[in-house]
């Protein structure tokens, strides 16, 4: 028996007897994914097992942790607005935070819109949404660039970034790059800088001149030029 439940003291009841119904009362907590769901990912819900133990009281009054269930179905929120969402791979040992709805979200879930509940539970268990990229220190991730926005690997080796403050625009990779697209690809700049070797599967319009070192394709001149039918010889620097 909790000894303040001997105290004549109305103040202690109540505080004691709040603490258990807040104790009930689920807001947000830290988890694990177990599983996003394999059976159907367009589903986009996870799986995740609370990072915090539940406390109780065994047979002796003494306070023990116990896992707390598995949440399963939890809608996983991806950053996403006007048509567009930026979604990523989530695997098991992701961490995450799950908030919990205020009210039960089974309608909403199942047929979107404003719908009515179909239980009145509160602040449950049942009613949790994943939010992906919260990180317990063992797992946080080094090299945080303090001056630009990054889309990149965990372990840095590939980003994009707009930098704030040059309005530079990088892309790194230690593996391939490609571009594919229906359309044309347009690229307007003062100057375009290609470090390595290039080539090209289809023909090349240019309006202006092509140049191989010091070789204009438009104005070079040909050393042993026969009159008649023959063949020129190399190209004149």
């Amino acid at each position: 028996m909790d000894s303040r439940e001997r105290m004549n003291d109305p103040v202690v009841g109540l505080t004691v007897a709040l603490g258990g119904w807040q104790s009930k009362m689920q807001t947000a907590i830290p988890g694990i994914i177990q599983s996003f769901n394999t059976d159907n990912p367009d589903s986009m819900t996870c799986t995740v097992q609370p990072a915090i133990s539940g406390q109780v009281r065994d047979e002796t009054g003494a306070l023990i942790g116990v896992e707390l269930p598995l949440l399963v179905d939890c809608p996983v929120q991806f950053p996403a607005g006007g048509g567009c969402t930026l979604t990523f791979p989530v695997k098991p040992g992701d961490e995450c935070l799950v908030v919990f709805s205020s009210r039960c979200i089974d309608s909403w879930w199942q047929s979107g819109g404003i719908q009515a509940q179909a239980d009145l539970r509160m602040h449950d268990l049942s009613d949790g949404f994943a939010l992906l990229g919260f990180r317990s220190q063992p797992r946080v991730i080094g090299s945080i660039s303090g001056t630009a926005a990054q889309l990149r690997t965990d372990d840095g080796a590939a980003f994009i970034e707009v930098d704030s403050s040059t309005h530079a625009i990088n892309a790194v990779t230690s593996g391939a790059a490609s571009i594919s697209a229906q359309g044309n690809i347009t690229m307007t700049a003062p100057l375009v800088t290609i470090n390595g070797d290039m080539k090209v599967n289809g023909r090349v319009d240019t309006t202006g001149d092509v140049k191989a070192d010091t070789i204009s394709l438009l104005t070079h001149k040909t050393s042993g030029v026969t009159p008649g039918g023959g063949t020129s010889g190399v190209p004149v620097p």
